[in-house]
């Protein structure tokens, strides 16, 4: 693989379907992870263990109360306070109510229980594991002022309320499933204590739901008496109000209805038969008249012939027409009888012609009676309706006072009858609710329940354990395989350097090659050794037309192993038959001169000074092909001394001397020597330790490399456990350590 200078290497993440779960990969953390699950587990479930041995025996005893919901009825009336109803809700409610408060205050009252010792914290003498919740209460109490913490509270209202606090902790009620019976259970160590509370509970939630019936009546009876004295005054003023408007109005009743209107009815009925009287009279009037204009004899009009004075009169000219002509015929028409017969007739005449002009005349006169009759009464009936609107706008304000005196009258004679009924409930008012079981002395303790506490605490020991896991691998923050060097940090992966084998129990190996630089010299077929190579084979192979021999090797902080990394690849190179160069560049720690040239004078600052050559300085090491370029303690340090031109004239000379230079130098966070010597290298390896460099601190340092335009090989990971390694993942060759260790020595 061919890397580019100055380029850094950006490494894809594979495509993870995460709908699934790797079990493989939960596997190998559970099991890198099994003894802190052990730990963690194992003092959880101990702890269950000490606790439930450490518990008191408690007993548990049950009453047993029926809501029922078949009320006997003995008035059919509706009752101030309602019984309790059949839903679910209802009977919750009546459950919350036995765990309330004031009930457990009144058994409290009742049985005097702030005198036991029981659930009276301060009568009780601590002991086991009361004695530490005594201290640690102690100790918080103390870290909060009385003052602040019992401001208002008197010493017996706290007691009271501990006290309280600690009955309705041990007590307990619920439905017997969809039924309509409540289980009321008490807990205490005593037996015959939690039956006697368990009843003393059942007895007075009866009783409480007759009090609450029995005040609910008698506030009801107070407030309805009350409220009765202000409606009664209220409808006598509004009946009074309505008699008042009526007669200063004159909206007088008659037969049921206003005085004004019978009336109206009266006249109306009047003004019809004048109305057809005065009809007719025009008519037969109009009848006259015509048969007058058409010539017609007036013995031929119907008025006429029906008067009887004329029909008398025409009986005396029809007797008198006979004797005229009898007068004529004896006598002649000069005798003066024919003459006084003659005169007779011709009277007689007159007489008809004045009494049918008077019939006339009657008629127009019966005519003219009859219009004014008619008009009299248009015009009295014209002033009853003016009368009658006026009336009927005061009717609208005289329906509204009714309206209200009725409304008033009305409520009032249902509040009267409510209290008539409210006071009849006195003694009739009944529980709704009956106990149909008393609590019995429990033979048995109900806790602590061993089996439920040890199941329970081997489950909590499971999730404490899992928890601590799952804690661990979300802050453990270091670099640990070859996936997480090229996910995390972008680069790619070397090698990994194995940590020297433990001897048992952890013991680090004794006696000479117990540094890694020694062990790859001793053991150069170990795993150690292979690794060295490995990173050997990535610089020369990196760029085979123009071999990389200048190579920094650096990490982002102290100790993470570059100066032992240095030192190793330095020999394996030179065990290789190559020409090979370490020099040290950490001029403040000298690490690499400390292991290589404990005893060395001069060194580098000294041939960049220019007073000494390099071949002065030089110190050969144990291993054949070696060569160390140390740095010796100086007080004076040239400013800027790997900018230097002497330095850049050095390096022209170690590349053209050596096969391989190596250069230890100082973290590249730490110190900014290392960024001029990155800059100048042919490449740089950088040094991670495994699980412990911080994975930002990695990432950082790479970006401060790659922004100085140095060619960065890779990491190499230090110091790795391969087995625990393995454990890790599937991603990478540590993987399968196991399977290609047996081709090591060591």
């Amino acid at each position: 693989m061919a890397y580019n200078r100055g380029e850094p290497q950006v490494y894809a993440e594979q495509p993870a379907d995460d709908e699934l779960v790797d079990l493989r990969q939960l596997w190998r953390i559970f099991r890198r992870r099994l003894p802190v699950f052990a730990a963690v587990a194992f003092a959880v479930f101990a702890l269950t263990v000490i606790v439930t041995m450490q518990m008191t025996p408690q007993y548990t005893a049950t009453a047993s109360v029926i809501i029922d919901p078949r009320q006997s009825q003995v008035i059919d009336i509706e009752a101030v306070l309602t019984g309790v109803g059949s839903d679910a809700q209802a009977l919750d409610t009546e459950v919350q109510l036995i765990q309330s408060r004031s009930l457990a205050l009144a058994v409290i009252n009742s049985l005097d229980l702030t005198a036991d010792p029981e659930f009276n914290d301060s009568l009780r003498e601590p002991s086991g594991l009361g004695v530490i919740a005594a201290g640690l209460r102690g100790f918080l109490s103390a870290l909060v002022p009385s003052q602040m913490a019992h401001a208002g509270i008197d010493d017996d209202q706290r007691t009271l309320e501990a006290v309280t606090s600690a009955v309705l902790e041990r007590l307990t009620a619920r439905r017997s499933g969809m039924t309509y019976v409540i289980s009321i259970g008490f807990r205490s160590e005593n037996p015959a204590k939690a039956a006697r509370i368990a009843n003393a509970f059942a007895d007075l939630y009866l009783l409480s739901q007759l009090e609450a019936k029995f005040d609910a009546t008698e506030r009801a009876n107070t407030w309805l008496n009350d409220r009765l004295d202000v409606l009664r005054e209220e409808v006598r003023t509004a009946e009074q109000a309505v008699e008042l408007y009526r007669a200063e109005h004159g909206l007088l009743d008659a037969g049921g209805s206003n005085l004004t209107e019978q009336q109206i009815s009266d006249l109306n009925a009047q003004l019809a038969i004048q109305r057809a009287e005065l009809s007719a009279a025009e008519s037969s009037l109009r009848s006259v008249q015509t048969q007058l204009q058409r010539g017609a004899s007036l013995d031929t009009i119907g008025e006429v012939l029906r008067s009887e004075t004329i029909r008398a009169l025409r009986a005396q000219q029809t007797e008198t027409s006979r004797r005229r002509s009898d007068l004529a015929s004896r006598y002649g028409p000069r005798h003066p009888e024919f003459l006084a017969v003659e005169r007779e007739v011709a009277d007689l005449e007159e007489q008809i012609s004045r009494e049918i002009q008077r019939i006339v005349a009657g008629l127009e006169t019966e005519v003219n009676v009859a219009r004014q009759r008619v008009a009299s009464l248009q015009s009295t009936l014209s002033g009853f309706r003016d009368e009658l609107v006026t009336n009927n706008r005061a009717l609208v304000r005289l329906r509204e006072l009714e309206r209200e005196a009725e409304a008033s009258r009305t409520l009032f004679e249902s509040f009267l009858n409510r209290f008539r009924q409210t006071s009849e409930q006195d003694d009739l008012a009944t529980a709704d609710a009956r106990i149909v079981a008393r609590a019995p002395v429990p033979l048995e303790p109900s806790a602590p329940n061993w089996l439920l506490n040890l199941a329970l605490g081997l489950m909590l020991a499971g999730m404490a354990g899992a928890g601590a896991i799952v804690l661990l691998e979300v802050f453990d923050n270091g670099v640990r395989t070859e996936a997480d060097v090229e996910r995390e940090l972008g680069a790619a992966h070397i090698a990994s350097v194995p940590m020297l084998a433990q001897g048992r129990f952890g013991q680090k190996r004794s006696g000479k090659g117990d540094q890694p630089y020694d062990y790859v010299r001793e053991n150069p077929l170990s795993g150690i050794a292979e690794s060295f190579r490995v990173i050997r084979s990535a610089i020369l192979l990196s760029n085979i037309d123009n071999v990389h021999k200048i190579v920094a090797i650096t990490s982002a902080l102290p100790g993470e192993g570059k100066t032992t990394t240095t030192y190793s690849l330095g020999r394996i190179s030179a065990m290789s038959g190559s020409r090979t160069l370490i020099m040290d560049c950490d001029l403040r720690r000298r690490l690499l001169t400390k292991a290589a040239a404990p005893q060395a004078s001069k060194g580098l600052l000294e041939v960049l000074s220019g007073d000494c050559t390099l071949d002065e300085v030089l110190v050969a090491d144990a291993e054949q092909g070696l060569q160390i370029l140390p740095v010796v303690e100086s007080q004076f340090t040239p400013r800027d001394v790997f900018n230097s031109d002497a330095f850049k004239s050095l390096m022209s000379v170690l590349r053209e001397r050596y096969d391989l230079v190596l250069i230890d130098t100082a973290p590249v966070l730490a110190v900014t020597d290392t960024r001029a010597i990155a800059a100048k290298a042919d490449a740089v390896v950088m040094n991670v330790k495994w699980k412990t460099t911080p994975r930002e601190a990695a990432a950082s340092a790479l970006d401060t490399l790659r922004d100085v335009k140095a060619n960065v090989l890779g990491v190499t990971l230090a110091q790795v456990d391969m087995n625990a390694q393995a454990r890790y993942g599937y991603e990478g060759s540590s993987y399968y350590y196991k399977n290609y260790r047996s081709y090591y020595s060591g």
